[in-house]
């Protein structure tokens, strides 16, 4: 009897043990391995950036200037056509000779700093809110006109049009500032046939009705990153990633052919991309102090920076990192969008895509942080110091996008903080997926010392 009493003992003993190790495992971080990249060349590539016709329709050229009016701004020193166009748009010729307006990557990468536009900060001032009123009536009203008054700036803009009345209403978000990405890739995947991407005005997927708000992270990061997205989910080819605004207006996959050929040089542009400096003098005691805390608290996830970096590419678990898990959770709730993506014709030839989910977030790489507020992956943090210090982040909070404030020395945006949520430039923290709880990790500091990282954090 005894011996039996032993044996169980034994087996309840190794299958507790069992279960910690498991529950361990899961909460250690993922190192993502290297994938092999196309790269091509970096001036070619900002060209095509600028100029080229990625996105294949619009709206034609007069009709957007009279909507719009012409840019006095010529940040991008563009001639011709474009010359006149905001840095958001291209101007691309359709097959049948007519000018168009099409939205280029800049929409989204890029923002005016300072009056200085800088290529591949992510666009915090965007705005979703009213998409939900895009009237379908208005837009089928300018379509008749067109296809009655001129047929072929109307056959030229067709492509969009479509596109526009189908994908406007779901592009939606609770408040200004944060993108609805995710949600544009849901929609136009759901409306494309995976191998051939000809477009079907009925969904061939459910799409959710949940919104992920996110924050475009810097494109400068993305040289030393295995893997794109917060989640760390795309993986393999980065071109086939950065193509997908193709989806907007393509007719079929050889016109994306022709696209994903100058990818490689898009990527060796962004790869050449540099954040800015921080503009003020900084404390360089203080900074040697933040280096030592930093190295010590931060650098295993996060990297080191100076003459020797380096950056351990880690994914991070939930039950570490405790952020809004909604984003990282939206893949499996819906994995019809990611079957779809891994059967389609990113994944196909010499240099395939491939979507890998994780429960969890990947740990950035954090140069230029000082310039790149809102913070977490969901822009929920005003500032630097509300990242280290969670004790100070606002559960209702706005800043002013009119006359938009910096605050240097607590790093991010000068805010106001609200009483309750109400109004679409407040943002609420107690929303779905616009949380901004977790990484807790800078508690354990005192404020000196937070004070030293963030004025290490200045130089990066």
């Amino acid at each position: 009897m005894k011996k039996w009493v032993v044996i169980v003992v034994m087996i309840l003993c190794g299958l507790g043990l069992s279960a910690f190790i498991s529950a361990w495992e899961i909460e250690k971080p993922v190192p993502i391995p290297a994938s092999p990249q196309r790269i091509g060349d970096a001036k070619q590539g900002w060209q095509y950036l600028i100029t080229g016709d990625y996105v294949k329709s619009g709206i034609p050229y007069n009709l957007y200037l009279l909507g719009a009016g012409a840019s006095k701004a010529n940040y991008l020193q563009r001639e011709g056509f474009n010359k006149k166009l905001s840095y958001e748009y291209t101007a691309v010729t359709a097959k049948n000779g007519e000018v168009l307006a099409a939205p280029n990557c800049l929409q989204c990468h890029a923002q005016v700093f300072n009056n200085e536009l800088i290529i591949g900060l992510g666009n915090t001032s965007i705005d979703f809110t009213n998409n939900k009123k895009v009237n379908a009536k208005k837009i089928q009203h300018v379509e008749s006109l067109l296809k009655t008054l001129y047929p072929k700036k109307y056959e030229a803009a067709a492509p969009f049009f479509t596109v526009t009345k189908t994908i406007a209403p779901y592009l939606y978000t609770k408040v200004r500032g944060v993108n609805a990405a995710g949600r544009l890739a849901y929609v136009l995947i759901a409306h494309r046939d995976p191998n051939t991407f000809q477009w079907t005005n009925r969904p061939i997927l459910e799409i959710p009705d949940e919104v992920v708000p996110t924050d475009t992270p810097p494109w400068w990061l993305l040289k030393k990153k295995n893997a794109m997205f917060y989640n760390g989910f795309g993986r393999g080819d980065f071109g086939r990633f950065l193509m997908a605004s193709n989806l907007l207006t393509v007719n079929d996959t050889s016109e994306s052919r022709q696209v994903d050929d100058h990818m490689p040089d898009l990527l060796a542009y962004i790869y050449s991309i540099t954040p800015p400096k921080y503009p003020y003098p900084v404390n360089e005691e203080l900074v040697q102090q933040g280096k030592v805390l930093f190295e010590k608290s931060c650098s295993k996830c996060h990297g080191t920076y100076g003459e020797k970096e380096s950056y351990p590419n880690l994914l991070i678990p939930e039950a570490m990192i405790k952020t809004d898990s909604l984003l990282f959770k939206s893949n499996y709730s819906n994995p019809q969008f990611v079957n779809w993506f891994n059967k389609s014709w990113f994944t196909q030839g010499d240099h395939p895509a491939r979507l890998e989910p994780f429960e969890g977030y990947i740990a950035p790489p954090l140069d230029g942080i000082w310039v790149t507020a809102p913070y977490l992956h969901n822009g929920s943090v005003p500032t630097l110091e509300a990242v280290l210090n969670s004790k100070l982040r606002p559960q209702y909070w706005s800043r002013d996008f009119e006359k938009p404030e910096y605050d240097y020395e607590k790093i991010g945006w000068k805010f106001s903080i609200h009483e309750n949520g109400d109004g679409t430039t407040v943002y609420n923290t107690d929303w779905p997926g616009y949380g901004n709880y977790g990484h807790y990790f800078g508690d354990k500091l005192t404020d000196a010392e937070r004070k030293a990282v963030i004025e290490y954090l200045k130089t990066l």
